[in-house]
């Protein structure tokens, strides 16, 4: 009984063995394969975290050209406004310097106005002066006569 229980015990010996390699090639090819897996995993999160910062990356990029140029047609703005600014100050200046002109033109034809209308007055005088002369000296040489 001795060679069955030996050989019984040869067999679960073999058996065991034979378990316990299985057991370690399978415990082997899982490990290569969670590893496999955990590598696919990290290029995967590598390549989603790369994507990811390309896009935000893109709309900061497309803000700050954005903002760039908004601050160049802000200084644009800026300076077309103080050319305007400037020249709208030249003309208020100018039409200033017109307005008083045509206020001491007026005044001074309206001055020339009353002057003309002193001479026409002083001339109607002379003339009714000169009339009355002319008739006292007619009336006097038709009574010597």
């Amino acid at each position: 009984m001795e060679k069955k229980g030996g050989a019984e015990s040869g067999n679960l010996e073999q058996a065991l063995v034979h378990l316990v390699h299985e057991y370690n090639h399978k415990t082997l090819f899982i490990r290569e394969k969670t590893e496999n897996a955990k590598k696919d995993a990290l290029r995967s999160g590598l390549h989603v975290s790369g994507l990811l910062v390309d896009s935000v990356n893109g709309g900061v990029q497309e803000s700050f050209i954005n903002e760039k140029r908004i601050e160049f047609e802000t200084r644009a703005l800026a300076s077309t406004i103080m050319r305007y600014t400037k020249q709208t100050n030249q003309w208020l200046a100018a039409s200033h310097a017109i307005n008083s002109a045509i206020k001491v033109i007026s005044l001074l034809i309206c001055q020339k106005q009353k002057e003309i209308g002193d001479f026409e007055n002083w001339m109607k005088t002379m003339d009714y002066d000169c009339k009355s002369i002319s008739a006292s000296l007619c009336n006097i040489s038709k009574t010597r006569h």
